[in-house]
């Protein structure tokens, strides 16, 4: 897999940073979309002072793959996520009109640098870190950051266990 070095163009970014966030919690399930900077609107279902980050394995580099090398990558970027003890539930990342989306896994538990590190190897240009504060879009290769607020629609209020746990 080739890994992206460069920052993505500023098309990309700007898409990147238009992208909403759908999560599955068990049978709750979460819209996250990206709003004024310190707005926040609904509930973050994280322990306080967690972070969620959003990584997908599918199109490296920005660029669209075959969706079996898509399927393929996704899988191993599960299945080490489920090595590292790490937890998580689905998620599906894509643009507003729901044209474009990605599986993704929402971890818990790691730190925004072990996030960017993960999303890199799997060649990615970028993964997003949830808070209670801020929705942020981290640039893996770079430390270009993107901060909004956000807005959170759906149900669920609070995280259920993780499909590893169940």
């Amino acid at each position: 897999m080739s890994m992206n070095t460069a920052m993505p163009s500023g098309h990309q970014w700007a898409q990147y940073q238009q992208a909403v966030v759908d999560f599955e919690f068990g049978r709750s399930a979460l819209r996250v979309t990206p709003d004024t900077p310190d707005l926040t609107v609904g509930a973050f279902p994280g322990p306080p002072g967690s972070t969620i980050h959003v990584i997908t394995a599918f199109n490296p580099a920005g660029r669209i793959a075959p969706d079996q090398d898509n399927g393929r990558a996704q899988l191993r970027l599960l299945a080490e996520l489920e090595r590292r003890g790490l937890t998580w539930w689905p998620a599906i990342g894509g643009d507003p009109q729901g044209f474009h989306t990605e599986p993704s896994a929402a971890v818990l538990g790691l730190d925004d640098e072990s996030a960017r590190e993960l999303g890199q190897r799997y060649g990615q240009d970028a993964v997003f870190a949830w808070d209670a504060h801020s929705w942020r879009l981290l640039a893996c290769t770079t430390g270009t950051v993107t901060k909004s607020g956000w807005r959170a629609t759906g149900a669920g209020a609070a995280l259920p266990r993780a499909p590893r746990d169940q």
